[in-house]
């Protein structure tokens, strides 16, 4: 069967047109000239103890008996003085970073500085001699059916080289806020992490970082992390040990046409604001929760993920221009950008169902003024405002929207709900004027999110 395959492919190839076979590029004088710059690292990773087991106090406790030296994966020189980019998976809780050259010589290398966000980290080789150094490119120059090289240590059999193109740009994969993969079907396996992506001209313009597979091998569907993302990254990292992102103090959610029409707006561009930090830049420039971003520093938002990143890169304690879709109409305000503040991890709360007899409103919910019991049952916070939603119809617009039982609202058409009476008038409000739909505020695990709800039709 192996060998009818590879006749089947030569005799693909042999019946495409002369120009087409010409077109084909080979691959060797670019791997000649960038391969010495690719690396394999290893580390070494002290055995997990167990916490409650008594540890001998004596020097040869430091030496472990059992070390475990894996080879896990690839990075790439950028600086004649020993700088490697690689993956954050790579490296991380590495007690030793071992670095083996494609010549074959083997060298310590020490962390200077991680990033989780990206997966991205900088090492350095401990050693005065001069490396061989890759350029990088610019990502956004590449077009999807581009052809692509990329080398690794797949599976730690050693330096490799595989080709293929960019499949596609922008892909979010959901491993991180700043997801903008680029996608290629260039064989990249376990080992390959860390390893470059270059263009033609022998550039870097990708970190090999993950695959999509149910095997744990190449299925033709590998991701890169554009180097223009990277760049801002190593800056810090390199200056630093760390990476220090902007921050403005604003919660977002993507648009939508039940959104946009809530608020008057023709069409569904920009982010939707869902909650503003107090005394936060944002505050202080009056962007509000309803608020919709058009565009950042001149920059277009058209999703969510482009604004995160715009506002992280931006250069803290600068000045910057955000255009808003506010009280029906555009607006410009100046946003000066702090340092994004450690970020605490959000406790769930637990939430009980208690017992309601009370009906579905015209929204489709059940909803409960928040009360000693309410507290209790559903884990609040004395400090916690606005109506809790004890059921949601079956089939309605709320369900669909996503709306839960035990999410809190806590505004509707960008206006403050006290009690059931509140939910009454607004929901008139809507009746009134064309049955539009009611825009909700809600709270979800502490997480503010916005859904533009359909009235239900009286039957």
């Amino acid at each position: 069967m192996r060998w009818i395959g590879l006749i089947s492919a030569a005799a693909t190839f042999f019946s495409l047109p002369a120009h087409a076979q010409q077109a084909l590029p080979s691959f060797a004088d670019l791997v000649e000239k960038t391969q010495p710059s690719v690396v394999n690292i290893s580390t070494v990773k002290l055995p997990e103890q167990n916490e409650d087991a008594e540890m001998p106090q004596t020097e040869d406790f430091l030496q472990p008996q059992n070390p475990q030296q894996v080879s896990l994966g690839s990075g790439f020189i950028i600086d004649e003085g020993g700088f490697i980019v690689t993956n954050n998976h790579v490296i991380d809780d590495a007690k030793e970073i071992a670095v083996t050259t494609f010549d074959n010589q083997h060298f310590e290398a020490t962390v200077v500085g991680k990033d989780a966000k990206t997966d991205i980290a900088l090492i350095k080789i401990n050693s005065d001699k001069s490396f061989p150094a890759l350029a990088l490119g610019d990502s956004d120059k590449i077009r999807v059916g581009d052809w692509i090289l990329a080398i690794g240590n797949p599976f730690g059999l050693g330096g490799s080289v595989s080709a293929g193109i960019v499949s596609a740009k922008s892909r979010d994969i959901e491993s991180g806020p700043y997801d903008n993969f680029i996608q290629t079907d260039a064989s990249i396996n376990q080992g390959s992490s860390g390893g470059p992506m270059l263009n033609l001209d022998g550039e870097v313009i990708g970190v090999s970082t993950a695959i999509f597979s149910t095997s744990g091998g190449n299925m033709g569907i590998g991701f890169a992390t554009p180097v223009n993302q990277i760049k801002f990254v190593l800056k810090n990292l390199q200056q630093k040990g760390k990476v220090e992102r902007g921050w403005i103090g604003l919660k977002f959610q993507p648009n939508s046409e039940d959104i946009a029409d809530s608020l008057n707006q023709q069409s569904a561009k920009g982010v939707v604001v869902s909650a503003v930090t107090q005394e936060s830049p944002a505050e202080k420039a009056g962007i509000e929760a309803g608020d919709i971003i058009l565009a950042f520093s001149g920059q277009p938002v058209e999703n969510a993920r482009d604004f995160s990143r715009f506002v992280a890169e931006s250069e803290i304690g600068k000045q910057t221009e955000i255009k808003l879709w506010k009280d029906k109409k555009e607006q410009t305000v100046l946003v000066n950008i702090d340092k994004m503040p450690e970020e605490k991890q959000a406790s769930k709360a637990q939430k009980r169902s208690p017992v309601n007899n009370s009906g579905f409103n015209d929204l489709g919910l059940k909803l409960a003024e928040i009360s000693p019991d309410i507290m209790n049952s559903y884990q609040l916070s004395p400090q916690q405002q606005g109506l809790v939603v004890e059921d949601v119809k079956t089939g309605s617009d709320a369900e669909l929207k996503g709306v839960k039982k035990g999410a809190v609202i806590t505004h509707m058409d960008k206006k403050l709900v006290f009690d059931l009476n509140d939910v009454a008038t607004y929901i008139a409000e809507a009746k009134a004027e064309n049955h539009r739909p009611v825009l909700l505020l809600i709270e979800e695990n502490n997480v503010p999110h916005y859904a533009a709800i359909k009235l239900e039709k009286n039957e």
